[in-house]
């Protein structure tokens, strides 16, 4: 595929196009400069020679001395042709010769002058290029180190109030309306963990002793549906604070056994997967340690392999693999429409399908994406051509 000279120069640096757009711009002022130069030295020049009048007087005769006086002869009104007419002619054409061999000489050398100034002019635009950016480097660079967990740094740039300190100042403006958020959204997460929580921890006692055994039939059922109902809220609430946690980043890490984690999860959620009628599966090969948050890591794979367990059909099956550089989550299950496959990782979004447990609250793959995103890894979803999902989760190298 051709690329235009446009996209070309557009793909180019913009330091480089900095330096081009100099020497350019030397290129075009130069060669309109020398044109001009050679117009109007070629045009003064025929006008010179055709207002020279050419004169004849007799010559000493013998040999002149170099310094005896040279005295005006008298114009010669009519001379003798043709000896006098061949004369000038030849005289003619040797200015004319001399006039285009030095007008030659002068565009020819002219030309490479320009050529070389260009050039110059170019390396020179380059440093003056890196000298006016270099504080946009020095801008791009902090701003590059800055992210949740130091956002009390600031560009801090010096110098005059120009363009780029006021560019600076904006920044830094901006970043002390990003702390503030983060600090308040901490704070609520914070607060919303004990605020949240406690009441359900006593609405479940009250329940538990109010309406301990024996108790009429009709009030058995109600109290555990009452349960359920507030375990279920407690669960929601445990996933939002955990989405609101995995979508902050990750404050500190260390290495994690991701295939034993893995083995850890699938053991756990073994009793679900059989109480289904499913085959659970974990198949690692050998230690796989990547840098991160070991509870936050143990929920994502928590919730890939519920999803898979849920998601499912009686006699189906689940099967956990990890190769070194990615871990596989594959189920069957229903057929999924590719088109729907985005919807998966929406909070709150769930597809119509068969589940083989009771449902959810919707927030599991969201989940494991905000913890994915967080540790810097990508979770990928594809419809098995079967039925089912296959989920997998990459994690970058040298991530976080």
């Amino acid at each position: 595929m051709r690329l235009s000279p446009r996209a070309l120069l557009n793909g180019l640096p913009f330091r480089t196009r900095l330096a081009i757009a100099f020497s350019g711009l030397f290129l075009l002022a130069g060669t309109f400069l020398l044109a001009f130069v050679v117009l109007l030295a070629r045009y003064g020049t025929s006008q010179k020679v055709q207002g020279i009048s050419i004169t004849y007087g007799d010559l000493p005769s013998g040999r002149a001395s170099p310094f005896d006086p040279v005295h005006p002869t008298r114009p010669c009104l009519t001379p003798d042709p043709p000896s006098d007419v061949a004369a000038i002619q030849k005289i003619d054409q040797t200015v004319r010769a001399v006039q285009d061999t030095a007008l030659h000489q002068m565009v020819l050398w002219s030309a490479i002058g320009l050529l070389v100034m260009a050039l110059l002019a170019g390396l020179l635009g380059r440093w003056l290029a890196g000298r006016a950016l270099r504080p946009v480097a020095s801008m791009t660079e902090t701003a590059r180190r800055i992210s949740e967990q130091n956002l009390h740094q600031r560009l801090a740039l010096t110098g005059p109030d120009d363009e780029l300190h006021r560019l600076a100042d904006t920044f830094d403006t901006m970043l002390d309306r990003l702390e503030r958020s983060f600090e308040s959204q901490r704070r609520f997460v914070a607060n919303a963990s004990h605020e949240l929580k406690t009441p359900l921890a006593v609405q479940r006692t009250t329940l538990q002793v109010g309406l301990a055994d024996p108790l009429p039939d009709g009030l058995t059922e109600v109290r555990e549906d009452l349960l359920d109902a507030n375990r279920e809220a407690e669960q929601l609430i445990n996933a939002l604070l955990l989405l609101a946690r995995s979508d902050r980043g990750l404050e500190k890490t260390e290495p994690v056994d991701l295939a034993a984690t893995a083995r850890l999860v699938t053991a756990e959620l073994a009793p679900l997967a059989a109480g289904a009628g499913l085959r659970i599966e974990c198949v690692a090969a050998a230690p796989w340690f990547v840098p991160g948050d070991p509870v936050l890591l143990r929920h994502l794979l928590t919730n890939l392999i519920r999803n898979a367990v849920q998601y499912n059909h009686p006699g189906g099956h689940v099967r956990v693999g990890l190769d070194g550089s990615a871990l596989t989550v594959t189920n069957t299950g229903p057929r999924i429409p590719a088109h729907r496959v985005p919807d998966l990782f929406e909070p709150f979004r769930r597809l119509d399908a068969d589940r083989t447990t009771t449902a959810g609250n919707g927030l599991g793959l969201s989940i494991a994406a905000s913890i994915a995103q967080a540790h810097h890894a990508t979770l990928t979803a594809r419809p098995g051509p079967e039925g089912g999902l296959t989920l997998t989760l990459r994690f970058r190298p040298g991530a976080p």
